[in-house]
This record gives C-alpha cells, sequence and structure tokens, in this order.
C-alpha cells in the first residue's frame, strides 16, 4: 500500500490481560513525546463500530455463531480501516488500536474452531492486506487473566474456560508464525512494569530512544510465562516472550 507513511500499532491479548489500559497509557507518552497519534479500537470508534460493539459484547443475544461472530466483526473492521486507520497512516501518523485482525483469528478462528486458514484469508483481503507493523501481545495464563475480570462479564467474556484456552494458545501460535511483528509480553508482571516494557519496545521500534527506566528496584523480577503448542503436552517451536533486560530491547 503505497499512500502508507505512518506506523500502525496493535495491542492484543486474552481477557484480563490489560491491553486496553496499556494502549491508553502507550498512546499518553506517544503524545508526550510530541507524536501524532490516532487511537482507535476494534471493534468501535465508528459509527458501525459501536453499534456492532454492542451487538458483540454487550447485546443479550443468544445463539449467535462463532461465523456470524467472525463475519461482522470483519465488517465493522473494514469500515474502521476505511474511515479512519488508512487516513491517519497516509498522514503520517502513529495508529494503535486496542485489537484488530489477531483477535478474530484467536477468537473466533481457535477459540471458536473455524477453519483458521480460510478465516485468515477472508479476513486479510477484506481490509485489503493493511497489517500493523507492529503487535504487542499481553499475554497472561486464563486462570490468572480471569480472576481480574470483574464480576459483570460480556458475551465474549462469558463463554467457557475451554474456548479461552483455545484462544490464547492461538495468539501464541499466531506469535511463533510472525516473531517479527508480534511481541509476545509477560502480563502476569506488575502493570508498572508492563507499561515500561511497551513503551520500551515501541519506543525502540519508532528509534525514538528511552522514556522509563527499564528496572523498578522496588519490584522483583518474575519470569515470563511462556506456553506453547497444543493441547495435550507437546510444545511447538520456542516463543520469544520479551524480558524486562536491556538485552532485550536489542532485538527488535
Amino acid at each position: 500500500m503505497s499512500e502508507k507513511r505512518g506506523f500502525f500499532i496493535t495491542l492484543e491479548g486474552p481477557e484480563g490481560s490489560g491491553k486496553s489500559s496499556q494502549a491508553r497509557q502507550l498512546v499518553q507518552a506517544l503524545r508526550r513525546a510530541g507524536r501524532r497519534v490516532t487511537f482507535v479500537r476494534d471493534p468501535g470508534s465508528t459509527a458501525l463500530g459501536r453499534r456492532l460493539r454492542r451487538v458483540l459484547l454487550h447485546a443479550d443475544v443468544r445463539g449467535m455463531t462463532p461465523l456470524t461472530e467472525a463475519l461482522l466483526f470483519i465488517a465493522g473492521r473494514v469500515q474502521l480501516v476505511e474511515e479512519l486507520i488508512k487516513p491517519a497512516l497516509a498522514k503520517g501518523r502513529i495508529v494503535v488500536c486496542d485489537r484488530f485482525h489477531d483477535s478474530t483469528m484467536a477468537y473466533q478462528g481457535h477459540g471458536g474452531e473455524l477453519d483458521v486458514a480460510w478465516l485468515q484469508v477472508v479476513g486479510r483481503r477484506a481490509i485489503g492486506g493493511l497489517m500493523p507493523d507492529l503487535t504487542l501481545l499481553l499475554d497472561v495464563p486464563t486462570e490468572a487473566g480471569f480472576r481480574r475480570v470483574g464480576r459483570h462479564r460480556d458475551r465474549m467474556e462469558r463463554k467457557a474456560q475451554a474456548f479461552h484456552r483455545r484462544l490464547r494458545r492461538g495468539y501464541l501460535a499466531l506469535a511463533r508464525r510472525e516473531p517479527r511483528r508480534i511481541i509476545v509480553i509477560d502480563a502476569t508482571q506488575p502493570k508498572t512494569r508492563v507499561a515500561q516494557h511497551v513503551q520500551q519496545i515501541v519506543f525502540k521500534r519508532l528509534r525514538m530512544g528511552r522514556v522509563l527506566p527499564l528496572r523498578d528496584p522496588t519490584v522483583r523480577p518474575r519470569p515470563p510465562t511462556i506456553v506453547g503448542g497444543p493441547a495435550g503436552g507437546r510444545r511447538g517451536p520456542p516463543l520469544r516472550v520479551t524480558r524486562p533486560t536491556e538485552k532485550s530491547y536489542g532485538m527488535v
């Protein structure tokens, strides 16, 4: 896409990963650094997207199939791309998006057990092949993530734990296939450390330098969670899960 001149960042993750709050903090840090940023969420941010969001997440709709969900999410994404994301990128802006195509692959593809290869083709073609330059995947084990989720849960959060375990494995499988684009971050760390990590990775990729200290001496480092491969104990190729050290930022 020759008109694309900006930089496109997405944040992804299973329920309870904290990606939405991290996305907002990232936007604030970039704006403090003087960058022009457009912040959107998928679904949402357009009139059509907001209506679809109510249907998909908040309406008491029974019997909606994974395919129906996928097509509605894709429809809202097409509008979001054409109305907001592409124009912002064409103006040289940084676009930060809370969820995007990878969410449909993880939730409806892996979680909903749709044909992942078919969904990949349809989803990418619908948005004209526009994919993020950088995706930050905030990873948290399913049980730990749901301990953070409030009592009032939306349609996706009310799905069975088996669904959420599948989608998490799906996210990690996506990261193994596209390790340059998708950076996995251990979201079980304290929120301040996750924020430091997110911002350092983004600023490094944008060649903007450091904005936050890498280490918080009051917090004991925790090893990242690494879960790979399908269920049943078999492990896939190792994941690149970033760690809060100076060395980790040199890889992007």
